[in-house]
């Protein structure tokens, strides 16, 4: 088995690994690692969870190591779509970093963009950034890419998605033709016009794609009928242990569902485009130690947020298409965890979501609930009434 002493990290970083208890590369940091180490542009295709952050981070980190950078001009760069990602990267790279004396910092917007400009007067070796901060902070000439040596893309498929592939084309043009990574869980039309454009020669590293059909994921899809049974049927599972991801189509639709779930005594919180910084870090700190459960979300969650031992997904609206579905559904069953995936079907939406689900690949065992189905109790790990006899 690899270890990452194999891959050509420098000391430093290997002890810091291993101070983690991480040892041992997933298999997009063995393919990747030393490509990037070699200089080589990079193209790697897989979902989020698959190990990219390391697959880039930490060889980014070692090339950057042993010259110093001027403040407002980082040699590294790794853009991302949310400030979640943004968040999570600057996080999982931060000790790395220093282990080299390095320094990482995320500027994403919806933070006062003077402590941006505060924080870049100091030097900063790699910049994580969501593109339209950056592109706010050049204007103000706060931040300048003419040192760039190395450049990350990071879930580039849903950049593409959100609109941001002009501001992030605008940004690239700035950097010096240097190395150049993208990772991107596909390869639609935008995205493969991105790499043709900025990527020479890369070297294709591909892991398991978004999808479904993993041994440790069940679906299933509940037939409620009504909204109003709908609505016991939320709070039942709600109520189970574990982490639970609900997915909303609408931002109002969060707010709603998380406060029917606190007005029955369940710990929720919500994730949205419209809740402030801080809001956003105290949902997901709150989901991620365990202290608030059930997490409801528009499908700004179902993309670049990595939280371990999520048990089960709720679509409480089905998704609007076959790959927010596979996106959503990518929350569970990760790292070998076993997780389920439940889809609730009022009877107007049913022809509807058996169409997603064939367009999915998903084959879900559909179950038509009641508060004593079993198998709504096998989701919420509830007792199932025994009949009595002569019932």
């Amino acid at each position: 088995m690899t270890s990452f002493v194999d891959l050509g990290l420098p000391d430093s970083l290997q002890r810091c690994l291993r101070s983690e208890g991480i040892t041992h590369p997933f298999p997009i940091q063995e393919a990747a690692i030393p490509d990037i180490l070699a200089g080589r542009d990079l193209l790697g295709r897989g979902p989020t969870g698959s190990g990219k952050t390391f697959a880039f981070g930490l060889p980014m980190l070692a090339l950057l190591s042993g010259a110093p950078s001027r403040p407002g001009h980082p040699r590294g760069l790794v853009l991302v779509p949310t400030r979640e990602l943004a968040a999570q990267i600057r996080e999982r790279l931060a000790e790395p970093a220093a282990a080299l004396g390095l320094r990482v910092l995320d500027v994403v917007g919806g933070i006062n963009i003077k402590r941006h400009k505060t924080a870049l007067a100091a030097p900063v070796d790699l910049l994580v950034a969501t593109p339209g901060r950056a592109q706010d902070l050049i204007n103000q000439k706060a931040l300048f890419l003419d040192a760039v040596r190395i450049t990350a893309l990071d879930e580039a498929d849903q950049m593409a998605d959100m609109g941001f592939l002009p501001q992030v084309r605008r940004l690239l043009d700035l950097t010096p033709a240097g190395q150049r990574l993208l990772f991107s869980a596909t390869l639609d039309g935008q995205v493969s016009t991105l790499v043709s454009r900025y990527l020479l020669e890369p070297v294709e590293h591909s892991t398991a794609p978004a999808r479904a059909a993993v041994d440790t994921m069940a679906h299933y899809t509940f037939l409620v009928g009504t909204r109003e049974a709908r609505n016991e049927v939320v709070l039942r599972i709600g109520a189970r242990r574990g982490r639970t991801i609900m997915f909303m189509r609408t931002k109002h639709g969060v707010d709603r569902q998380v406060k029917k779930l606190q007005r029955a005594g369940i710990a929720a919180a919500g994730l949205h485009g419209n809740k402030g910084q801080s809001a956003r870090t105290r949902a997901l700190e709150g989901f991620a130690d365990g202290s608030v459960p059930v997490l409801v979300a528009t499908d700004i969650a179902a993309r670049g947020i990595d939280i371990g031992d999520v048990s089960l997904v709720v679509h409480v609206d089905p998704p609007a298409e076959h790959k927010a579905y596979l996106h959503r559904a990518g929350r569970t069953a990760r790292a070998g965890h076993s997780g389920s995936v439940v889809t609730l079907v009022m009877e107007q939406q049913e022809k509807e979501v058996a169409q997603l689900l064939r367009k999915a690949g998903v084959d879900a065992q559909e179950c038509k609930i009641t508060p004593d189905s079993p198998a709504l109790a096998k989701i919420t790990g509830a007792r199932v009434p025994k009949k009595k006899a002569g019932a």
